[in-house]
């Protein structure tokens, strides 16, 4: 599983003050959850934990990136979302994950045992406000995603999605670069489009000077008004 003892600080250079769930909490809370706390090492396409698997722990990702799935009956895939440092994943309401988590990347997470940690939601006064916090940035997420693939064509729809990947950035010096260690097909089953429709889209967006493609990992942004305004929907953007 690849679990180790989680520290304030150490050769895995976390320090628990500057995560999300401790944030602005002071020392005291934050030795509390160091003290529940084990780290998680996971390689790509290692599975954290699958969707019906018994739901013991919560999660907070500290480096990389995780993708979250459903499988429909028919064995289709639909991406849900990519997750890096910051998140929290397994926030669910039943005793039952709803969804897999996987590693696109190596990934560490900070792995929180569920029974100790909704002790401390009870015990600890603004434990519980971080918590809403974080289930409400989720929510947000899973309401644009549904105007994502409910209402955008496929332009519009790779537009919103190197938009929220650049806003992450997640790593090189350059702010006009946009990581995607991901897979076409993860893209292709995020945004509800074949892997077809995907490369050839970014082909389009490259040849209209909108993005470079260094390699298939990343991106360029190369004209950010007209990112926007694809993303947008604005349909009068040949006419300016």
């Amino acid at each position: 599983m690849g679990y180790v003892q989680a520290v304030s600080t150490g050769s895995t250079g976390v320090n628990f003050a500057t995560l999300a769930v401790c944030r602005g909490l002071g020392q005291k809370v934050t030795s509390r959850v160091a003290e529940i706390s084990s780290l998680r090492k996971l390689q790509p396409g290692e599975v954290m934990f699958a969707e019906g698997d018994h739901a013991d722990a919560v999660y907070e990702v500290v480096r990389g990136m995780l993708k979250l799935y459903k499988l429909l009956p028919d064995g289709r895939r639909q991406v849900t979302g990519f997750l890096s440092a910051g998140n929290l994943v397994g926030l669910a309401h039943e005793n039952l994950y709803l969804y897999t988590a996987e590693a696109i990347t190596p990934v560490l997470v900070c792995r929180y045992p569920r029974q100790r940690f909704d002790r401390l939601v009870e015990e600890v006064p603004g434990f519980a406000r971080r918590l809403l916090a974080a289930t409400s940035d989720e929510l947000r997420a899973a309401q644009d995603q549904m105007v994502l693939l409910g209402r955008k064509a496929a332009e519009e729809k790779l537009a919103s999605f190197l938009q929220l990947m650049g806003q992450r950035r997640g790593g090189g010096e350059d702010p006009d670069e946009v990581l995607l260690p991901m897979s076409r097909a993860d893209i292709a089953d995020y945004l509800g489009l074949t892997i077809e429709t995907v490369s050839r889209t970014l082909s389009k967006l490259k040849s209209d000077g909108v993005i470079a493609i260094p390699c298939a990992s990343s991106i360029k942004l190369r004209d950010r008004d007209r990112l926007q305004h694809l993303a947008a929907g604005d349909r009068n953007l040949e006419r300016r």
